[in-house]
């Protein structure tokens, strides 16, 4: 008689932070894999192309930052807000080295411009910020440390121009992630808001591919 070993069952996580990760796969791969971040990433854009992209990232953050600074004490936005995660002053700092006082005269165009206020429209619903907060910050922890090195490697980029990507503040990237999911999984939230908070990051995926889409086939925000 042949004995069969029990297959085991996989219990799918109720983790926040594992439901974001795989409820949004499929939009996070189709964002990473847009012609822009290909080409950027390859070596085939241009500094130019990617100091567009930089100044529409701009007025993201300002609308993630503010946002945040208006939650830092709210039970929910105050899990994942912390100033060591700022880009503001960073992205401003490398405008102004890659295109002078005057970067702010770039234009900005609808997809950013979109895309910010769907950011601010969450200082009224702290469950949703969460998305944009994960979607962004982590994002610059984790692949956006290899677009940095990218950067200087295949554009010649001075330091000075991505510091947009270092945070002195985050010694340890995963140490931080780690905890950074940590505090997100506390969080009081039952399965509807959780679902809520996944369906946000498939926006916020949804609105950084259209920014992508948009720099790669709009000459006139490069020119």
């Amino acid at each position: 008689m042949t004995v069969t070993a029990p297959q085991e069952t996989t219990v799918p996580s109720t983790d926040l932070s594992a439901l974001m990760r795989e409820g949004s796969r499929a939009e996070h791969t189709s964002a990473e894999n847009s012609t822009f971040m290909t080409d950027l990433l390859d070596g085939r854009s241009s500094v130019e192309r990617y100091t567009v992209f930089l100044r529409q990232l701009a007025v993201v953050y300002a609308a993630l930052e503010s946002v945040g600074d208006a939650l830092a004490t709210d039970p929910v936005g105050s899990a994942v807000v912390d100033a060591a995660l700022l880009r503001s002053a960073a992205i401003e700092a490398d405008m102004v080295f890659l295109s002078g006082d005057d970067w702010r005269e770039i234009p900005v165009g609808p997809a950013a411009t979109a895309y910010a206020a769907r950011v601010t429209e969450t200082g009224d619903d702290p469950v949703r910020f969460l998305a944009h907060h994960y979607t962004r910050y982590l994002g610059d922890l984790s692949g956006g440390q290899a677009i940095g090195r990218i950067l200087q490697r295949e554009y010649a980029m001075a330091p000075e121009g991505v510091t947009f990507y270092d945070f002195p503040l985050v010694p340890k990237p995963k140490l931080f992630k780690d905890g950074y999911r940590a505090r997100l999984d506390a969080l009081p939230l039952d399965d509807v808001a959780k679902q809520r908070v996944v369906d946000e990051v498939k926006v916020a995926f949804a609105l950084n591919e259209a920014l992508f889409a948009e720099i790669g086939a709009a000459p006139s925000l490069v020119e």
